[in-house]
């Protein structure tokens, strides 16, 4: 997999209430470049209201993207912003990509951060997740059916790694349907993250890792990470739906989406064809890690994190619905296709 460009890049785009949204794209990790935002309101001259949207990875990279990147807010567009007068942090959700650089910022800046209450915890104390993932690690892997190898050392490590480097109060915590600072609708997404938020600004949606133009956002499920899963991905992705008068989504990876309404289909159509992958592949009791070969018979370490949650995530919802039957024999969780009954039988 080729490295992404560390130089950032920098789109605007006005409300119709003239409020400025600057989109600021800068590598997080060698791989994978994240979209934060900067949200202008009064004149550029001087603003009287400034929000940073997420704030980017804990990698040198990053920070100096960042950096770069508002630098040419002020420089190239005229907004006076300043970092002594920033009005809001907000994380979007507590992964590293979006919440690994808040420390960084916090030495720049006073400004108070919001989250989702869920998310509080983990952002003002990233060990104790980390240090819980690693004491479950066995019996996550159990679960899994991974065997001791490359794939189970690697899900050993993830398990330890922190979401940030270091913890950060959230002055304001935030839930569903709450107003913040007069501007923002808060919009509560779990699924990719049980602490995901996505942001309403007029007609304009900031989707965070919810809803992305080019890739499905990386699932687990819910016995993994509470209030992840494809159950309440799939209720988020019909939550959004119901809004009147967006005209973009704004997500936290790659281009503006116009036509989000037709992503929203197209993400469930493609949902829909990987249950049916998995239910075809369930030919006799399997392990989660037995399925995700037979899924992905090319799987490669890169990939094999992400492809192992996600399957995990499928059978879940599978499960959940009655078409996968769970059996657990010691330490081993298997699952196999639920035959369906004829009707009048």
């Amino acid at each position: 997999m080729p490295a992404v460009s560390a130089v950032p890049t920098v789109t605007r785009h006005v409300t119709a209430s003239g409020a400025r949204l600057y989109t600021v794209g800068i590598q997080a990790f060698e791989h994978l470049r994240v979209n934060v935002f900067l949200v202008l309101v009064g004149a550029p001259e001087q603003p009287t209201y400034t929000a940073l949207i997420d704030t980017g990875s804990s990698s040198g990279v990053s920070q100096q993207g960042l950096l770069d990147g508002l630098r040419q807010v002020r420089e190239n567009f005229g907004e006076a912003w300043q970092w002594a007068t920033l009005s809001r942090i907000v994380i979007t959700h507590p992964h590293p990509d979006h919440v690994g650089g808040l420390p960084f910022v916090r030495g720049l800046t006073a400004a108070p951060v919001a989250a989702h209450a869920l998310a509080a915890a983990v952002i003002e104390e990233p060990g104790r997740r980390a240090e819980a993932f690693k004491l479950g690690a066995d019996a996550m892997l159990a679960r899994l059916g991974v065997p001791e190898g490359e794939y189970a050392a690697r899900l050993r490590r993830r398990a330890g790694s922190l979401m940030s480097p270091s913890g950060v109060k959230v002055e304001t915590a935030l839930q569903d349907g709450d107003t913040l600072d007069g501007l923002f609708t808060v919009l509560h997404t779990p699924g990719h993250d049980g602490a995901q938020i996505c942001l309403r600004l007029g007609e304009v949606l900031l989707s965070a890792d919810h809803l992305l133009p080019r890739n499905s956002p990386p699932l687990m499920p819910g016995w993994m990470l509470p209030g992840s899963g494809l159950g309440p991905y799939l209720a988020s992705l019909d939550r959004i739906e119901t809004l009147e008068g967006v005209d973009l989504a704004l997500g936290s990876h790659d281009e503006p989406m116009p036509d989000w309404r037709g992503r929203v289909d197209f993400l469930r159509r493609r949902y829909d064809d990987k249950l049916r992958g998995v239910l075809g592949a369930v030919s006799e009791p399997q392990t989660i890690y037995e399925l995700t070969c037979a899924l992905h018979p090319r799987l490669r370490p890169a990939q094999a994190l992400l492809l192992l949650d996600q399957t995990a995530a499928l059978v879940e919802y599978l499960t959940e619905r009655g078409e996968l039957h769970e059996t657990q024999d010691g330490e081993r969780w298997t699952y196999r296709r639920v035959s369906s009954v004829p009707s009048g039988q």
